[in-house]
C-alpha cells in the first residue's frame, strides 16, 4: 500500500482538524485577497480623483485667461480709437484715481497671466491669478462706468470745443478721400489741440499714426502716373 493512504487509513482521525485548519486557511487567504482588491479599487478611484481634480484645475484657469483677455480686448479698444478717448477722456486721465486704480490692477494682472493653462499647478498660485483676475475686471468696469457717465464735463467750455475740433481734424486725417498733405497737416493740428488736455497712450498714437501712414502711402501710389 502507497505510504500516504497507510498513514490516512492509520490516522483518519487527523483528517477532521487538518480540513479545518486548511478550511480556515483558505478562508484568510480570501478575506486577505478581498481586501486587496479593495485597496487596489481605491487606489484606482483617487487616481482618477486626482485626473479629473486636474482636469478640472486647468479648466478653471483657462477660463479665467479667457476673462483677462476680454478685458484687455475691451481697453484695447479705447486704445486703438482716439476718437472713443476723446468722447471718455476719463479712461487715460491718471489724475483720477479709479483710472489709476484700474491700471493697476491691469499691471498686477498681466505679471500673473500664464502662457498656457499649464503653468498653474498649485491651487494657491490658481488663487492668486484668480484674485487678481477679477480685481482687474472690476477695477475696469467701474473705470469705464465712470467715464461714460462724466464724459468730457470736467473741461471747460473752450476745452470742450478743442475736444470737438480735434474729433473733426481726426476725421479728415482718416478721410481716404483727402489728400495725403490734407491727412497730414489735419493730423498734426489734431495733436495740437488734443496737447494738454487728453494723455493719448503710446499704443494709440502708434496706431493712429500707422494707419494715416498707410492711407497716405496708398494716395501717393494711386497719384503716380501709369504707364
Amino acid at each position: 500500500m502507497d505510504p500516504f493512504f497507510d498513514f490516512v487509513g492509520h490516522y483518519w482521525w487527523l483528517v477532521f482538524p487538518m480540513s479545518g485548519l486548511i478550511g480556515g486557511w483558505a478562508r484568510s487567504w480570501s478575506k486577505a485577497s478581498e481586501r486587496r482588491h479593495r485597496r487596489r479599487v481605491e487606489l484606482y478611484k483617487l487616481q482618477n480623483q486626482a485626473a479629473e481634480s486636474e482636469q478640472a484645475s486647468q479648466a478653471d484657469v483657462l477660463a479665467l485667461m479667457t476673462a483677462h483677455d476680454t478685458v484687455n480686448r475691451r481697453w484695447l479698444d479705447y486704445e486703438l480709437d482716439v476718437g472713443k478717448l476723446i468722447d471718455y477722456p476719463v479712461m487715460t486721465d491718471v489724475r483720477e484715481p479709479l483710472t489709476v486704480a484700474f491700471l493697476r490692477a491691469k499691471r498686477e494682472a498681466d505679471g500673473l497671466h500664464p502662457a498656457s493653462p499649464a503653468d498653474i499647478r498649485t491651487a494657491g498660485r490658481l488663487a492668486e491669478y484668480r484674485a487678481a483676475v477679477n480685481s482687474f475686471e472690476l477695477a475696469f468696469d467701474v473705470a469705464e462706468r465712470e467715464a461714460m457717465r462724466i464724459k468730457d464735463s470736467k473741461f471747460t467750455g473752450p476745452e470742450r470745443q478743442r475736444l470737438e475740433t480735434a474729433r473733426k481734424l481726426l476725421r479728415i486725417a482718416s478721410d481716404a478721400a483727402a489728400t495725403p498733405a490734407e491727412r497730414q497737416t489735419a493730423y498734426k493740428r489734431a495733436r495740437r489741440e488734443l496737447d494738454g488736455l487728453i494723455v493719448l497712450p503710446e499704443a494709440t498714437v502708434a496706431a493712429l499714426e500707422d494707419k494715416i501712414a498707410a492711407m497716405i502711402d496708398a494716395g501717393k501710389a494711386t497719384d503716380l502716373p501709369q504707364r
